[in-house]
């Protein structure tokens, strides 16, 4: 296996993925990786070797470990990590292609054309959907492989003993599984640590949906308010205000006057005995 590739595929992926996506990849390289590559592999190594059954028919033996057993422990864990960290390397993948986009747009046009991508990584357009489709198809397999070891083995635990009658054992036989208890003990340690994936999975989906939702509520929010602004500042000013003139606090205001027309009651020139007094 080349580690050093290996190491730049996890830099690549850690680089463009969000706080929980940081701690599903150290769960799935060190708990369950590093644990099937160490430990698991090799407690199943030998287990069709150590299944014995109290009968020498050929064949007998062979039937009831095929019964028994359909499915490998360490080739479903293998299929099922391969499978599930595939689609973080597609998000890698997107993330450079849209650099090698981006590096054939400005060799064609300059270093003066307009960046289509000016953050390749951000996830934004088809990469967020990369990303959330991605974080949606590991949560499936991991439930969908969780569902599969429960069919095969029963509770996710193996028996000491089993009794098989199928042709051609001539009767029931009883059959002995090798280490029950230290294959039962990685089978569940390997049930929790992918439980707790399926969770961080959907968590992270959830906090991806969260915030683009917040981010279009605000883009809104922000788009209603410049619009009102612009309507008040458009707004013309109502007719017959006169001289009426507002500046902040202080207001000119011109008191209105009106001329009143003379009556016979009230004549404009006083009486001529009136005047010589």
């Amino acid at each position: 296996m080349n580690w050093g590739m290996f190491e730049g595929l996890l830099n690549g992926v850690n680089k463009y993925s969000t706080a929980f996506g940081r701690i599903w990849l150290s769960l799935v390289f060190i708990f369950r990786l590093l644990v099937y590559v160490v430990a698991a592999e090799r407690v199943w190594s030998d287990d069709d070797k150590d299944f014995d059954c109290n009968t020498r028919q050929p064949g007998c033996t062979n039937v009831c470990y095929d019964h028994f057993f359909p499915v490998s422990h360490i080739r479903l864990w293998a299929l099922q990590l391969i499978l599930v960290t595939c689609p973080s390397l597609l998000v890698i993948m997107h993330v450079a292609y849209r650099e090698a986009k981006e590096q054939r747009r400005r060799a064609a046009g300059g270093d003066n054309c307009r960046c289509i991508y000016p953050n390749p990584g951000k996830k934004r357009g088809g990469l967020w959907w990369t990303y959330l489709l991605s974080l949606i198809f590991k949560a499936g397999v991991d439930m969908v492989f969780l569902y599969i070891f429960y069919r095969f083995y029963r509770n996710y635990t193996l028996p000491r003993l089993v009794k098989c009658e199928l042709p051609p054992c001539p009767n029931v036989v009883d059959c002995f599984i090798a280490r029950p208890t230290e294959k039962t003990i990685f089978t569940l340690f390997m049930v929790v640590t992918t439980c707790v994936c399926v969770m961080l999975s959907l968590v992270e989906a959830a906090y991806l949906i969260g915030k683009r939702c917040r981010e279009c509520v605000l883009a809104s929010s922000e788009d209603s308010c410049g619009h009102s602004q612009d309507c008040v500042l458009s707004r013309p000013e109502p007719a017959g205000t006169g001289a009426q003139v507002f500046h902040g606090v202080d207001v000119d205001y011109k008191l209105p006057t009106a001329s009143i027309p003379p009556t016979d009651s009230s004549p404009t020139t006083l009486p001529e005995e009136e005047a010589l007094l």
